[in-house]
């Protein structure tokens, strides 16, 4: 390998006694694009705040040119030429590309003023070099999403940076964007720099980075030159399974037409910019249908298009064969279609409130007479519920947040539930319960299926998709890459279907 130009060796860090990083060991060599990648939950963001100084790590030891280093904060590692590009850029948009590409650096007068001119002249120097080429006089809320991260990789540069770290930079980028950003890396790579590059993007790993690190689980399950590794295997180094070449017998889809009720429930053509392309997929009551992919691949963008919560460029819901004109969350309600979210802390659970105020609460119209709340119909219902899913709590008046995660995610289940619906979307539904709920949890929505509910299920867990599931749309980059039915659910189908291209 080239000399290094950064060590990370045995790195541990956790939260509240869950280990983040167990032992992380990462090498960047000067000149070299190296590729971060790997699931939710993975470590990756960990380890990106541990280099640039957010985090400092409980065990393990950094060597920034052969030389020990301690980042106690981000301006520490700045000033070993270690910069950020985060998700969500630290740009200040009422202020013009200039003032954004000089920010906190700005060249000055002898008079220790800023030099507007010579600012706004090297600006429009650097710039287009970045693919940016707008008048640098120009105010950064008026570009777009993927031109205000080109300004960000920019500033970065030109802040004197020899290390950057980007968190995945190409996410709201158009093509010609990401062609100047490759471009950009390019050059500066040929100056010596060194990128860290995160991102869930399978062809943009071989075609810029050298060399690819896969976490899992907080530990390093790969490293090594990224023309070494195919996109199946590192699919399955991802998700921790090992293939072997599938030889399933496919059903026909003449086959299985022959016994399939109906859909319930069509999404069509569904579409938002940067998150999802032309997603179709339809549901039939009794069935559970499972959507997979690897991490931003628009698994929890479809299922937030269908229950309204996420605005479309184009495409349709129909429900029951009348379209969902309302695009809304309410509006899916009322016809039958409720989302149990992925993050249950910040998008479902309410902590503070008791459990039967979590599970009355999507509720609440349908256990009313003319906008008077009914005590006795919402009693009935919570104990109905804590009943059939049998939710652990002291009473029915306990904090939610005292709850287990598990007996969490069946209050969420259960508030869903009381609104009487037709179509249920599962993000995520079984991430961070023990094995125990996680039986519980499958054998309830078996026995939702057989009672007429159609199932949506999201989920990583690649064994969960093959035993829960009758059929499997995968989704690659926002696209979907394939159906899976019956015997073709597999996980070896499953992955090679992951890492195959995307639809052109």
């Amino acid at each position: 390998m080239t000399e290094k130009a950064l060590d990370a060796a045995g790195i541990v860090k956790s939260f509240a006694g869950t280990v983040a990083l167990d032992h992380v060991s990462l090498t960047l060599g000067r000149g070299e694009v190296h590729a971060l990648v790997g699931e939710n939950g993975s470590g990756k963001s960990t380890l990106v705040k541990v280099l640039s100084g957010v985090h400092r790590p409980e065990a393990g030891r950094l060597r920034r040119d052969d030389e020990p280093v301690s980042f106690p904060d981000p301006s520490a590692a700045q000033a070993a030429g270690i910069r950020t590009v985060y998700q969500e850029d630290d740009l200040v948009s009422s202020l013009s590309l200039a003032h954004n590409l000089f920010l906190g650096f700005p060249p000055r007068t002898r008079f220790g003023l800023i030099d507007l001119a010579r600012m706004r002249a090297r600006a429009a120097e650097i710039l287009p070099r970045f693919g940016v080429h707008t008048d640098v006089r120009t105010r950064l809320s008026s570009l777009e999403a993927g031109a205000r991260k080109l300004v960000a990789v920019a500033r970065a540069v030109t802040a004197g940076a020899r290390i950057v770290i980007m968190d995945e930079p190409t996410a709201p980028m158009e093509p010609a964007e990401i062609e100047a950003l490759f471009t950009a890396i390019d050059a500066f790579r040929e100056d010596g720099g060194t990128v860290l590059f995160v991102s869930h993007r399978l062809d943009e790993l071989t075609e810029l980075c050298d060399r690819i690190t896969v976490l899992r689980e907080g530990r390093v399950a790969y490293t090594g030159r990224s023309d070494r590794i195919d996109r199946r295997t590192l699919v399955s180094v991802m998700l921790g399974r090992r293939l072997s070449l599938p030889s399933p017998q496919p059903v026909s889809a003449a086959g299985a037409a022959a016994y399939a009720p109906p859909p319930y429930l069509r999404a069509i053509g569904l579409t938002r910019r940067h998150a999802i392309t032309d997603v179709s997929i339809e549901l039939r009551t009794g069935e559970v249908v499972g959507l997979g992919g690897l991490h931003g691949a628009g698994r929890t963008e479809t299922a937030r298009a269908i229950a309204g919560a996420l605005p479309l460029d184009s495409g349709q819901v129909t429900v029951a064969g009348a379209p969902l004109r309302r695009r809304s969350i309410p509006g899916a309600i009322r016809a039958g279609v409720s989302l149990l979210p992925e993050n249950r802390a910040t998008e479902g659970i309410i902590q503070s409130l008791s459990v039967r105020d979590n599970i009355a609460l999507a509720a609440l119209p349908r256990l009313s007479h003319f906008g008077v709340l009914s005590n006795a119909r919402i009693d009935r219902v919570v104990e109905t519920f804590m009943r059939r899913l049998q939710i652990k709590a002291t009473s029915p008046h306990q904090k939610a947040g005292e709850l287990s995660g598990g007996n969490q995610q069946k209050v969420l289940l259960a508030r869903w539930l009381a609104t009487q619906p037709k179509v249920l979307l599962l993000d995520e539904p079984t991430r961070g319960i023990d094995v125990g709920a996680k039986a519980e949890l499958h054998d309830l929505l078996d026995e939702l299926a057989v009672n007429g509910l159609a199932i949506l299920l999201i989920s990583s867990d690649l064994e969960e998709l093959v035993n829960g599931c009758d059929r499997v749309v995968v989704l690659r980059d926002g696209a979907v890459i394939q159906e899976l039915t019956g015997r073709e659910v597999t996980e070896e189908r499953i992955i090679s279907a992951m890492s195959s291209s995307p639809p052109s």
